[in-house]
């Protein structure tokens, strides 16, 4: 899971810089605010990285998503964009549990069979 979840979220890492520099053509918006903005939720989706497999670290990644969709009141795109992530972060968390069960499951069936002997 924390492979799947990590790629999403170096995705939306990307995503959101690229926000950031669309947000800054916006004239009510200064450039401090859209780099503070925009540097704190990259700095997440770095943080979440590291914490996606603790207690935690999946429901702090789906307050990132609903952020993520938030953001297109300021940056329209972000409206679909958020959403696309966010359906990638439930994709990303949905199979990489059934491939974490399936590891397991294969780890526990190689380690309790024993070798034939010839």
């Amino acid at each position: 899971m924390r492979t799947l979840c990590s790629s999403t979220l170096i995705g939306e890492f990307l995503v959101i810089g690229f926000a950031g520099l669309v947000a800054m053509k916006d004239p009510g918006l200064s450039t401090a605010t859209v780099w503070t903005v925009s540097g704190i939720a990259m700095f997440l989706c770095l943080a979440l990285c590291g914490v996606v497999t603790r207690p935690g670290g999946i429901a702090l990644g789906w307050i990132l998503q609903v952020a993520l969709i938030a953001s297109g009141f300021v940056v329209p795109t972000m409206f679909f964009l958020g959403t696309v992530f966010a359906a990638l972060w439930w994709a990303s968390v949905h199979y990489g549990r059934k491939i974490d069960e399936a590891k397991a499951r294969f780890a526990a069936e190689s380690g309790s069979s024993t070798p034939d002997a010839a």
